[in-house]
């Protein structure tokens, strides 16, 4: 089993955070300078741009325990701008121990230690070692993977699911009648699931890095099936692997405005010997959006690593 102790691993993590971490603070901070050269434009206005539909308290701020809105077919409407729940820095090191101690000694502000979520570093931390589903070629190809870990080559990895959504930036959802998406900052990747009628294909001709995702509703709650990935991912920051034959399914239930819960279970049996889940609430980022998160350009550690 691979220890996260390991100063390599460690150094990887930090490295994969700041990667693609564009945090909520620093974002604004760069939005509002660019607004500042800009301001003349109409676009200015989008920093404190209310969201139309938001219903607000007397004092003009989101009231986040209002009824979910509705869409037309009397749904609820799972658009917005989602982060979610933080894990406490206490948490992190209480879980995590030596390896967060060194990820803190790097923190930049914004996105430190405590703006991802714990499942972010091993979803299955919830698991005693002794009952870990891991099968051994899954605990095999994560030492292959920790052995040819290369912590000067920050740009190389994808964030993939659900990855993506555990990070330190929010995702955005865009409902429709026939097709949802889900967009990551984290990557500036996106999820296509249609709600057509199709189901998932049988076979797949072409795996793809977030696979291939149906939807439908039960009640309030919105199921999304996914197939068809490639094997190219990680589960979380440490390397958890899956195979092609993962299946994962969500749940997405928004209880009310401000509020939503996404349970994730994963089926894989080449990997783990029976499926896993895990629930991670939501809260919606009102009159917020989503920005662009280039590992190019937010990746500031490779000068300082490779001096060391």
């Amino acid at each position: 089993m691979i220890s996260t102790a390991d100063p390599r691993f460690s150094a990887q993590v930090v490295s994969f955070i700041h990667a693609f971490a564009t945090p909520i603070k620093m974002r604004h901070q760069r939005l509002f300078i660019l607004f500042a050269f800009l301001c003349m434009g109409a676009q200015a206005q989008w920093l404190n741009f209310p969201t139309p539909g938001t219903p607000r308290t007397p004092d003009g701020k989101p009231n986040l325990t209002a009824p979910a809105p509705r869409a037309a077919d009397g749904k609820p409407d799972l658009s917005g701008v989602w982060m979610h729940e933080l894990t406490s820095v206490a948490e992190m090191r209480r879980l995590y121990g030596a390896m967060i101690d060194a990820a803190l000694k790097v923190d930049v502000p914004g996105m430190e230690i405590g703006t991802q979520h714990k499942y972010a570093f091993n979803i299955l931390v919830d698991f005693k070692p002794a009952e870990s589903p891991m099968r051994p070629e899954a605990a095999e190809r994560m030492r292959r993977n920790q052995a040819s870990l290369n912590s000067a080559d920050f740009c190389s990895g994808v964030p993939g699911i659900p990855l993506a959504d555990l990070l330190s930036e929010p995702i955005k959802i865009a409902q429709s009648p026939r097709l949802t998406v889900i967009m990551h900052e984290a990557g500036n990747s996106h999820r296509q699931i249609y709600t057509d009628g199709r189901g998932l294909p049988k076979e797949f001709d072409y795996p793809a890095w977030l696979g291939y995702s149906v939807g439908h509703w039960e009640r309030d709650v919105f199921i999304v099936e996914t197939a068809g990935f490639n094997d190219k991912t990680g589960l979380d920051m440490i390397g958890h692997p899956h195979s092609e034959a993962l299946r994962i399914t969500e749940r997405y239930h928004r209880s009310d405005f401000g509020h939503m819960e996404v349970e994730t279970t994963f089926d894989d049996p080449q990997m783990y010997t029976k499926s896993f889940t895990i629930k991670v609430p939501h809260d919606l980022l009102a009159d917020s959006d989503i920005f662009e998160s280039f590992c190019t350009e937010n990746e500031k550690d490779r000068a300082h690593i490779q001096k060391q």
